[in-house]
């Protein structure tokens, strides 16, 4: 895919009040660990991640959505009755209907000739938004599009600590350790055509690639509402998501330098989906990007899913990472599998 009227105008976010350490969650699971033999300190050890965030009890998603897309409008100084379409990508949603992104539009005051739904694509769903909103500018469907998201890991972090509680089975330990790296956090991003942009970053284009023989990797729910009222799990292979998503991350890496046709020490910088040490270790290793060149958050706000990508490049954008001209490329990928890269201009 390439784009030539797509600009990034800003990302905006919004991070919950209450800090949870690492070493919070392992007091808690104190009883699984004895039982277990497992030394304390291996959260964090293993992960890299120290602290992630949570909200407050019964906080909805549709309110922290609402706090990152008035950031986003004030920031541009961009009216409510000028955004043509509003996308809420998140994994969590407020109730299976109608879409979460109804209430981010009323709460925002958006005119009624707005596109206003949904879309889920797991850790895509903000990257994938963009896309759908690139497309619409590009075709001359809309000027102004804006993708929002709020994410919780508070309730399914509490579920899983209780379900290690009960078993204290190593099998289980395993297949839901990866949970425990949940954060929380909301962002809002906003697209104009390029008559409308003041900030001057170019969505220049991208390439996508899936593996959804590996579907079941990596799966939460089913119940999809936060909170949810039955059953509600989460469970991944951690390791077959690793090799299986390198491997993915590679083939989609390929297609985007080719798709964009970069030279040899493009892109510049790199933003990728917040997993964790091992996965960045990993997939930088794989697609021969120099550490240097990537910013990263998950030590201090953990793996906050479809936020992550977005929430990382807007604290990279405040502490100037990005210089003038960079080609920076947004690296995403999700359960299912599913690899999804955009490049901008900065």
């Amino acid at each position: 895919m390439k784009y030539t009227k797509v600009y990034l105008e800003t990302i905006n976010y919004e991070l919950p009040p209450n800090v949870v350490t690492s070493d919070d969650l392992e007091k808690r699971l104190e009883p699984v660990y004895q039982a277990l033999h497992i030394q304390a300190g291996q959260l964090e050890a293993i992960t890299g991640i120290r602290e992630r965030r949570f909200w407050d009890p019964d906080f909805k998603m549709h309110q922290g959505a609402i706090k990152a897309g008035r950031k986003a409008l004030d920031a541009t100084g961009i009216s409510p009755a000028d955004v043509d379409m509003l996308i809420y990508g998140g994994v969590c949603r407020d109730n299976l209907e109608p879409a979460t992104a109804c209430a981010v539009a009323s709460g925002l005051e958006l005119d009624g000739k707005a596109q206003v739904y949904d879309v889920s694509n797991a850790c895509l769903g903000i990257l994938t938004g963009m896309v759908q909103v690139a497309n619409a500018i590009e075709l001359g469907q809309v000027r102004t599009g804006m993708i929002v998201s709020c994410e919780s890991a508070r309730q399914i972090i509490d579920i899983t600590i209780d379900r290690m509680l009960n078993t204290l089975d190593m099998a289980v330990f395993k297949k839901t350790i990866a949970t425990l790296t949940g954060g929380s956090g909301a962002v809002a991003v906003i697209l104009t055509d390029e008559s409308l942009t003041t900030a001057g970053h170019q969505v220049v284009g991208g390439a996508s690639r899936s593996a959804a023989e590996h579907h079941e990797l990596c799966v939460w729910g089913p119940d999809t509402g936060i909170p949810a009222s039955g059953l509600h799990t989460m469970e991944t292979d951690s390791v077959a998501v690793l090799q299986n998503g390198v491997v993915l991350g590679i083939d989609t890496f390929k297609a985007f330098r080719q798709e964009l046709d970069l030279a040899a020490d493009k892109p510049d910088k790199v933003i990728c989906h917040q997993v964790g040490a091992t996965h960045q270790r990993n997939i930088l290793d794989a697609i021969g990007i120099d550490p240097s060149r990537d910013f990263t958050t998950f030590r201090f706000l953990g793996n906050i899913g479809t936020v992550s990508l977005p929430i990382t490049a807007a604290i990279a954008a405040e502490r100037e990472f990005f210089a003038p001209k960079d080609l920076i490329g947004f690296l995403g990928i999700g359960s299912g599998l599913n690899c999804l890269m955009l490049g901008i201009e900065w």
